[in-house]
């Protein structure tokens, strides 16, 4: 449910696959969070019937985000759009990992 100032605005999804080998562990977790961290949209990461605030390391660690596993980003605000593209880009490229 989205709450504040936001609600009214347009939602922006995107579905991502995991696919680096360790999954979304602890680096990989952080990064995406200092990401999401640099807009002002409300970021929601689903996973199943699990939701998490994409700017809350521990929200997104308890998804337990395995290789292969996928994510839904959704975002509401100001800069939903950029926001999803720009998470979706780094969970493509592996986390800037090699594997």
């Amino acid at each position: 449910m989205w709450r504040g100032k936001e609600f009214g605005r347009k939602e922006v999804e995107r579905v991502v696959r995991i696919n680096n080998r360790l999954g979304m562990h602890a680096r990989a977790a952080g990064k995406l969070r200092n990401l999401a961290s640099q807009y002002k949209s409300q970021i929601k990461v689903i996973k199943g019937k699990i939701e998490a605030d994409a700017k809350s390391i521990l929200g997104l660690m308890a998804l337990e985000a395995h290789k292969g596993a996928e994510l839904i980003f959704r975002a509401r605000g100001e800069d939903a759009e950029q926001a999803v593209e720009a998470l979706a880009e780094l969970v493509k490229n592996r986390f800037g990992e090699d594997e």
